[in-house]
């Protein structure tokens, strides 16, 4: 087999010729190293490779460039190598550009030129970008259709269901001609969201389950006990899932959803720890779903539990549709949910442009259009600035009058730079109208009342703990949150019989090897980076617990 081929294309022949001899020094014995000293040049080579059936695994391009910038030319080479790996080859004065351009091409990484010696600088970059094309699946596979309504709940649910598991679909409106040709084919009687499998299989608006299973995700636990049980599959969850199989532990991790909860459905995260160029909530959570599985972790999707009990040594998770399994310890991460607005009209919206969360599915359809936005906090801030890379302008709605005390700077600095955002303080929604679909707002600021057409309000209003399924088992607040170590202390409500006394017990509940971690436990800082710090902890927490049984 040809070997792969690394792409670079740079119009100043030093550069090029630097670019090219490092890479040949480190990368020539498995791959072919192509250099082109012109974008038009580079472009036909790519076109080249493309029709001899050649494979590309990285395109390195250089950000100033006469006939085309290296954004361009990435995102036109994407079209013929969407799997490629795209690294942009910048000068310092040139980085915010850079950074800006993540957001247009899905950049994974950007190089600051010189980059002496490469052993440090550029070496390490090119070998995690290598690695990560090696592991990306890159068989062209038949796409999943689904054919629906433009303005139906069922039909978004699908789409997002289907979007934050990472699975492709093709997406089809109902009075399209190839949509509407499915709907025939299955019959007048056809009730959608229609969803067709590669192989042909037709199904008339399923649940999750069974869309989950007809995708090839896992839905049902391969035996009846394990050593842990990880209750939810946000960054939490995910951390545990990590360590808890990477240590030894036979580890199942239960998502009533998709993976990666609330972080999952963030247009970019800035502040994590480990990429200077911030990374997507789908990425992050992706990989952290991968890398769970290669330690052997075993995932089940859109499984909803019902309720938890000790018995004996036992700690057992039942499930909602029946069925239970058990395991020596449980890591409870099922994170929260935002609350609901409370505005007349607003719930017969849900789903037809009224949208709790970040619906990044929907950001294309909102091109040239006004968007409108509520909450205060880095969600609603990190949204704001994707949408408005679509939406002609950006509403942000704030209860309060001012956004510092609830959002990071970074962000309260790219919204005042960005001109289409216009953040409305003290300013709440009144009511909602609409014909089959949101319409317009009557919103309230200071008092005085004001009319917006708009199809799109995404909300971003605090949050609610999934924990009323727990009964009367696991100590919560008067908000649901579980209580922990100290906090269980302060209530007069010390664990009881729990065997690591002596040890820190912050993350442990009322229940022996039962333990909470991420925005699911009250007190906790609600961040990614503390969540995935919680995950892990548990993790340890629950060895120094089997240790002692």
């Amino acid at each position: 087999m040809d070997k792969p081929v690394i792409v670079t294309v740079d119009d100043d022949p030093g550069v090029s010729r630097a670019v090219a001899r490092d890479l040949r020094r480190r990368y020539g014995q498995q791959y072919r190293i192509v250099r082109a000293e012109a974008a038009d040049q580079g472009m036909e080579a790519v076109k080249e490779m493309r029709l001899r059936g050649d494979d590309v695994a990285a395109i390195l391009a250089d950000y100033r460039m006469p006939q085309m910038n290296g954004v361009q030319f990435l995102e036109a080479a994407m079209d013929m190598y969407p799997y490629a790996r795209r690294v942009l080859l910048t000068a310092y004065a040139d980085t915010d550009a850079a950074i800006q351009a993540i957001n247009v091409v899905d950049l994974d990484h950007y190089l600051l030129k010189p980059w002496d010696p490469p052993e440090e600088k550029f070496y390490p970059v090119i070998d995690g970008q290598l690695d990560a094309w090696h592991r990306t699946e890159r068989i062209e596979v038949a796409e999943l259709r689904v054919v629906g309504d433009r303005w139906s709940a069922p039909s978004y649910k699908v789409r997002e269901f289907l979007a934050r598991s990472h699975v492709p679909y093709q997406w089809l409106l109902a009075e399209d001609p190839e949509g509407a040709e499915l709907v025939a084919a299955v019959g007048a009687d056809c009730r959608l969201p229609l969803v067709v499998t590669a192989d042909g299989v037709s199904m008339q608006s399923p649940d999750q389950a069974s869309l989950a299973s007809a995708v090839g995700l896992s839905t049902t636990p391969a035996t009846d006990f394990y050593d842990l049980i990880v209750i939810g599959g946000g960054p939490a969850g995910l951390g545990a899932a990590v360590y808890g199989a990477s240590e030894g532990l036979n580890t199942v991790l239960i998502e009533a959803h998709a993976s990666g909860g609330q972080a999952g459905q963030s247009s970019r995260i800035e502040n994590y720890l480990g990429f200077p160029d911030g990374v997507s909530g789908q990425q992050l959570t992706d990989r952290a779903r991968r890398q769970a599985l290669k330690f052997g972790a075993e995932l089940l999707s859109a499984q909803k539990v019902s309720h938890l009990e000790p018995r004996g040594q036992a700690r057992v998770v039942g499930f909602k549709d029946g069925g239970e399994i058990a395991a020596h310890a449980v890591i409870l991460a099922t994170g929260v949910t935002y609350r609901r607005l409370e505005a007349p009209g607003l719930d017969d919206f849900v789903g037809r442009g009224v949208f709790y969360g970040a619906a990044l599915t929907e950001a294309p359809s909102c091109k040239d259009s006004e968007v409108y936005i509520v909450g205060a906090a880095n969600s609603a801030g990190q949204a704001a600035v994707y949408l408005a890379g679509f939406a002609s302008k950006v509403h942000l709605l704030v209860r309060g009058d001012g956004l510092e005390k609830s959002m990071s700077h970074y962000l309260i600095e790219q919204i005042n730079a960005l001109p289409n955002i216009e953040v409305h303080f003290q300013t709440q929604i009144t009511s909602a109208a609409g014909d089959g679909h949101l319409e317009r707002l009557t919103l309230s600021t200071k008092g005085e009342e004001w009319v917006a057409e708009t199809q799109w309000l995404f909300a971003f209003i605090g949050a609610e703990p999934f924990t009323s399924w727990l009964g009367d088992t696991i100590e919560r607040d008067d908000k649901g949150f579980v209580l922990t170590g100290p906090d269980l202390v302060q209530g007069g409500k010390r664990p009881r019989n729990w065997t690591l006394r002596r040890e820190p017990y912050f993350l442990e509940t009322n229940v022996p090897g039962v333990l909470a971690a991420g925005d699911v436990r009250a007190e906790s800082i609600k961040r990614v980076a503390s969540a995935v710090g919680e995950g892990a902890m548990a993790v340890a927490l629950v060895h120094r617990y089997l240790e002692k049984q």
